[in-house]
């Protein structure tokens, strides 16, 4: 039996409003409904599998990288000559980091600790743990500095301990020694004779209280009650704000713990986060969008206000006693001690502090920090923060290891912590929260190009079906004409 021409077109009319309708109806509710998924899926929520399994044991690879700045002519400096020094490296590390003791609080936040493990990766360094560098010490030089202002009795007495132990104003070990501590003597008598002077009892290294420890007890948001509130810091070790600052601004906890944001950022979005192991909180800020394996993500920096001092910048004045701009004094939190963070080679900072040490050469490519985050969910792809520690070394009278050394801001090394996101967990990633959404946006278009379709097909149908009524008329009455003609003659 066939379908007339009028029901095809009646159905297909009927078929494209609907499919129109709907898509239309989808253009406003597809967008609630994928924030929704999204918001079901970066809270932190135990139900929530992907989310809370990359939050709690952090399945990505994570490596820490160390660059030492091997000084090249240590009697040259003790005479007060410039410094040269050598990077070497990477020593590359693999890290672990999970988090424990977690407790959910009725406040909708919850509280852990985050723990870290590191392992030397050979095949990825440039060198071995045995390698030999030569670096300032720190317990001369660092505690030479810390007395200056100590009577000259005392410093004679501290000269005389440096001499018993045979401590000097340069460091000879190896690489893994200095990463992970060494025996000392003198660290023993410190701790006898100024108790709190130094972190650390037992074996003295540069990273040695960092391997097996956590970075405090943190309480973050959840966002189970508001997104916009999700992974940010409530409480740091019970507390609202730290005091090692000079300002109330520069003593605030503000942002996250570092590892994840909220979502639906913008591009006037920033990234505040504290760090336990700068002692204050930090902003990056947007600097362009890119793509990671079809993956969009937008590129965030640090400021060349990070690390400025208070002239350059106000409101960093909280954070001096200032040097040059590129130098952050952690002293404060660090037992005194004359340390100094600051970008990897002093980049970003006064080119003064380059011509006070040969051998460095900065650039943003390898010595800037950056983090690729993923904005629609606020989840990093791809991790990179460096940083420098330095030491502030001069001439200490009555402390004669000091020697005539020209008073110097002195590069010890640099590290680079880099993540990203890859493997199952990257395809779980892109599925659920990039794929899925896109196909539903998507697909509201198509359904409306569908009905548009199906309504322009009725209507090409009802046209047809009118031109072919209105030929079928005149040749009706074409014939009908003719025949009459042919009557007329067979009457003559």
């Amino acid at each position: 039996m066939t379908i007339s021409k009028s029901k095809i077109a009646i159905g297909l009319l009927v078929v494209g409003i609907f499919a129109v309708v709907f898509g239309t109806v989808l253009v406003f509710v597809g967008p609630i409904i994928i924030d929704d998924q999204i918001v079901k899926n970066v809270e932190i929520n135990p139900k929530n599998e992907l989310s809370y399994t990359m939050w709690k044991d952090i399945p990505v690879p994570f490596f820490m990288s160390i660059y030492f700045f091997n000084i090249l002519n240590p009697d040259e400096i003790l005479a007060g000559e410039k410094p040269m020094v050598e990077q070497r490296g990477p020593y590359v590390y693999s890290e672990k980091r999970w988090k424990d003791n977690i407790t959910f609080h009725d406040n909708k936040t919850v509280s852990y600790q985050e723990y870290r493990q590191y392992f030397f990766e050979e095949s990825m360094s440039a060198g071995n743990e045995s390698d030999v560098v030569t670096i300032p010490n720190m317990l001369v030089l660092g505690a030479s500095v810390m007395m200056e202002n100590m009577p000259f009795p005392v410093r004679l007495l501290i000269s005389a301990a440096f001499k018993t132990f045979k401590e000097s104003a340069f460091l000879t070990k190896t690489v893994g020694e200095l990463m992970w501590g060494y025996d000392s003597k003198l660290v023993d008598f410190l701790n006898s004779y100024f108790p709190g002077m130094l972190p650390v009892k037992g074996k003295f290294g540069l990273f040695a209280e960092f391997n097996n420890s956590n970075t405090g007890l943190f309480t973050v948001f959840t966002g189970q009650d508001d997104i916009r509130k999700v992974h940010k810091v409530d409480s740091w070790n019970g507390l609202k704000h730290v005091n090692y600052w000079n300002s109330e601004q520069c003593n605030m906890i503000n942002g996250t713990a570092g590892q994840m944001w909220p979502p639906f950022m913008t591009t006037e979005s920033t990234l505040p986060f504290y760090s336990p192991d700068a002692c204050r909180s930090m902003e990056l800020i947007y600097q362009r969008p890119g793509m990671i394996k079809g993956i969009p993500v937008y590129r965030f920096v640090a400021p060349k206000t990070l690390f400025a001092n208070g002239s350059d910048y106000p409101p960093n004045e909280g954070f001096c006693p200032c040097r040059q701009s590129g130098l952050l004094n952690v002293s404060t939190c660090r037992h005194k001690s004359p340390v100094f963070i600051s970008h990897p080679h002093f980049y970003n900072a006064d080119p003064a502090l380059l011509e006070t040490v040969s051998g460095l050469n900065p650039n943003e490519e390898d010595h800037g920090l950056f983090i690729d985050i993923h904005p629609e969910t606020g989840v990093p792809m791809n991790v990179s923060i460096k940083l420098q520690l330095n030491l502030l070394m001069k001439r200490v009278s009555g402390i004669t290891e000091t020697g005539k050394i020209a008073e110097v801001v002195m590069p010890m090394i640099w590290f680079g912590e880099s993540g990203y996101i890859d493997g199952p967990v990257l395809n779980t990633f892109r599925t659920n929260l990039v794929i899925l959404p896109m196909v539903m946006e998507y697909m509201q278009y198509i359904v409306i190009g569908f009905g548009l379709g199906c309504i322009i097909g009725a209507v090409a149908l009802i046209l047809s079906k009118k031109e072919s009524v209105k030929d079928t008329k005149h040749d009706s009455s074409t014939n009908e004409r003719q025949t009459e003609k042919y009557s007329m003659k067979d009457t003559d």
